[in-house]
């Protein structure tokens, strides 16, 4: 409840003397009078309240006076008994005076039996000339004490109603706000939820949100992004973040006014909240170093930002299409030697060999920083275990050469002979039987060159139809053919 609300229930049960307080936002006597129970004093009173919450809260004054209306009508239906005949019935508060006045539909009849409910038809034909008996008229039936009975009865209606109108405004003020940067105070700490006063408002920073390094004393001032608006038949609650990535680019937005007029644009994030934040920037203008407007003369916007985030490091590296100098932007501050891209999004980063850890960072975060940042994964490699490597990978590409060459030069010294292709496709080569080859080869004669280790076979016009490893009959099947066939060359 809204503590100018509460001299609205104070009047709603005054006796016929009595002090109304208003009070602050921590509870303390704002100021204080006195109220007769005079008609109308207390009409003016009354009026002067609702005007105190509009301005306090912020609520337009239609709106409360709307609700008040409303639970007037429910208090006044109420004083009608249990089971009223259906009829309408309105509630109208003067706007100079404050008085309310009850307007209620009534049946028109020859003899009235109840007063409530009813009207004779000469007092309806005052009012409308033509009415008929049966038919309806539109008349005020305001009570002459309404407006101590009906208060009294719909205080809570009220209440209620102010708090919709509250949660109504609330919503309607920040729905389109989702996203933006907000400032507000911590006002407390509740099970490791910090509640965050923004003025007309209250938002809820969940512990999920929240970032280590913060320190949430109550009454210290506090920029955080409007996450989510989360609204129920209660309230309407405004769930903020200091974690998130869009934090980190509102407040750019705010301290770089580049950023802002959109010569400057933020391309991406990369953030462990609290510890170290890396961002990506591109002028769209020529001429403009991104990074520098970024920085600011002498670091002052840099420092801005950083004193905001609570000391949080923060990296500006200047974005480029260019993959390679874009990773090697990424894992400033250590310098690069060369970037090679392997395969698709995966690239291998080589550093001088002092650089390694610089590159890698604490616990891997600036490589993983970066990571994230260009949206590839980055392999850090110093320069001497890449020259290692190296050497390694050649020695094994000469070795397969060597190997290569000297089966070329065995192949080339191996005796040519002629066999005959079986009706199964199948030749026979020491006692061991290699196959099946094509049907065309069925029943021909084939060329074969055998090394000790690999069968050629050839067609007559000397073009290589297969290749086989050479075994021993010993190491065949059971029906003594090798089934293991190499492509063809």
């Amino acid at each position: 409840m809204v503590y100018y609300s509460r001299c609205v229930v104070a009047w709603l049960t005054v006796p016929p003397h009595i002090s109304i307080r208003l009070y602050d936002e921590v509870g303390h006597p704002h100021f204080s009078y006195s109220l007769e129970r005079d008609e109308v004093t207390m009409k003016t009173e009354f009026n002067a309240a609702i005007t105190a919450i509009a301005a306090e809260r912020g609520i337009p004054r239609e709106r409360i006076v709307e609700q008040v209306e409303k639970a007037l009508v429910a208090a006044y239906r109420k004083s009608l008994g249990d089971k009223p005949p259906e009829m309408k019935v309105e509630v109208k508060i003067d706007d100079v005076k404050g008085e309310p006045h009850v307007y209620s539909e009534l049946l028109v009849v020859e003899e009235v039996d109840d007063a409530r409910f009813e009207i004779s038809i000469a007092d309806a034909r005052k009012i409308d000339p033509n009415i008929e008996e049966g038919e309806s008229v539109f008349v005020e039936t305001t009570p002459k004490d309404f407006g101590r009975i009906a208060a009294q009865t719909a205080k809570q209606i009220i209440l209620q109603g102010i708090r919709d109108v509250e949660k109504d405004n609330v919503y309607s003020e920040f729905a389109e706000r989702k996203g933006e940067l907000i400032v507000g105070t911590v006002r407390r700490v509740v099970n490791r939820t910090v509640i965050i006063d923004l003025g007309k408002a209250e938002a809820v920073l969940p512990a999920d949100q929240q970032v280590e390094s913060d320190n949430y004393r109550i009454g210290s001032r506090l920029q955080v992004l409007l996450k989510e608006i989360a609204r129920d038949d209660r309230s309407t609650r405004l769930i903020v973040s200091r974690k998130d990535n869009d934090l980190v680019r509102r407040i750019f937005e705010m301290e770089v006014p580049e950023i802002l007029n959109g010569t400057v644009e933020i391309k991406s994030i990369a953030r462990d909240p609290g510890i170290r934040t890396k961002i990506a920037v591109l002028a769209r203008i020529e001429g403009l170093d991104p990074v520098g407007a970024c920085v600011g003369q002498r670091g002052m916007r840099i420092q801005n930002i950083v004193n905001e985030l609570n000391g949080e490091k923060i990296d500006v590296v200047q974005w480029s299409s260019d993959v390679k100098e874009f990773i090697a932007n990424a894992l400033s501050p250590a310098q690069v030697i060369e970037v090679q891209i392997r395969e698709p999004e995966k690239a291998v980063v080589i550093v001088p060999d002092k650089q390694l850890s610089l590159a890698i960072g604490k616990a891997g975060q600036n490589v993983r920083l970066a990571a994230r940042l260009t949206k590839w994964s980055i392999d850090i490699k110093n320069a001497t275990t890449l020259l290692d490597e190296l050497r390694d990978f050649n020695d094994i590409r000469q070795q397969v050469e060597a190997e290569s060459m000297a089966q070329d030069v065995a192949r080339q010294k191996a005796k040519v002979e002629e066999r005959q292709v079986d009706h199964e496709g199948m030749i026979l080569y020491q006692n061991v039987a290699y196959g099946p080859l094509g049907n065309e080869y069925v029943d021909t004669i084939v060329h074969i060159r055998a090394t000790p280790s690999v069968l050629y076979i050839y067609n007559t016009s000397d073009k290589l139809v297969a290749s086989y490893t050479v075994r021993d009959a010993d190491d065949t099947d059971d029906d003594g053919i090798d089934y293991e066939l190499e492509d063809a060359q």
